[in-house]
């Protein structure tokens, strides 16, 4: 099992660079942020920009995978984001991980005054900019004039990549998913499955909304002909209707049921002070003593 935490964008960086240097030194296997321009009931307070974060992020660490907690098409372009997360990639010497879904309904969705998206329109946006970011980010073949695709949502035109992918043939994409259509995609090109459950009142209610859609990933992963274990498969632990660092209990109940279901990877979030996921650092501190012995 792999272990991975979130680290919100709310610090200042002379700040929060202690925190993702601490996750490195603390065993974490990967270390993500939000990709939002902000977020629910945190929309009022600081919240600095993703990509700008990660890249000061892999600049003071050396092992650590880093990555979005979760981009989506809501306020990006694939052919821009692609260059920046090549950059991204190659700064951090091939640490990147792109966690991307098709984006809420939420303050990113409208705050560029965009239209209100039916859940159909949402997918079909989805599914156009993670197939376009697959193919800017396999690069193009030297003098072949760049990359070019048409759609409903986005276009380009002789896009250019120019150099290599950190990694062949691309960076890693962690396609988060619930519907059978994102199931679908996520058999199709992912390398990661991401899921946080569903909204439900009881621990034991959300445990089993995971457990079901597991076994539609497995469904899925049938019907594409691909091996299941071809694929990781990521589960934000926060999710549920209980803070995962709310004890080394809560975490160890936790990490135990995701592993049983078949989970590669759980994922919590660094505590915070008050408010949501707010908790005790000692928590943080001794689990990890745990699973970094």
């Amino acid at each position: 099992m792999r272990h991975g935490i979130v680290i919100l964008p709310q610090q200042p960086w002379a700040e929060a660079k202690h925190q993702w240097i601490r996750a490195e030194e603390l065993g974490f296997d990967h270390a993500w942020t939000y990709d939002h321009l902000s977020w629910r009931s945190l929309a009022d307070e600081t919240w600095h920009a993703t990509v700008p974060t990660l890249t000061a992020a892999a600049s003071v660490t050396s092992r650590i995978g880093l990555g979005t907690f979760v981009a989506s098409p809501n306020f990006r372009h694939p052919v821009t984001f692609a260059k920046e997360l090549a950059t991204l990639d190659d700064v951090s010497e091939g640490r990147f991980l792109l966690g991307v879904g098709s984006g809420g309904t939420g303050f990113d969705s409208t705050v560029l005054g965009q239209p209100e998206l039916s859940p159909r329109e949402r997918h079909t946006r989805f599914e156009e900019f993670v197939r376009g970011l697959d193919q800017l980010l396999r690069f193009e073949t030297p003098g072949s004039g760049g990359i070019s695709f048409s759609g409903d949502w986005f276009s380009a035109v002789n896009a250019r990549m120019v150099g290599a992918p950190a990694r062949s043939p691309r960076l890693p994409f962690v396609v988060a998913a619930e519907g059978p259509r994102g199931l679908r995609l996520a058999a199709e090109l992912a390398d990661g499955w991401l899921t946080l459950g569903r909204t439900a009142d009881t621990l034991d209610e959300w445990w089993q909304v995971v457990t079901e859609t597991s076994k539609r990933v497995d469904d899925s992963l049938e019907k594409a002909g691909r091996a299941s274990e071809t694929l990781d498969r990521y589960l934000n632990l926060d999710g549920a209707p209980l803070f995962s660092l709310d004890s080394v209990g809560a975490w160890d109940d936790a990490v135990g049921r995701a592993e049983a279901l078949g989970f590669t990877d759980v994922i919590g979030h660094w505590p915070r002070a008050e408010g949501i996921y707010a908790g005790d650092e000692s928590v943080l501190i001794e689990i990890a003593s745990r699973f970094s012995r």
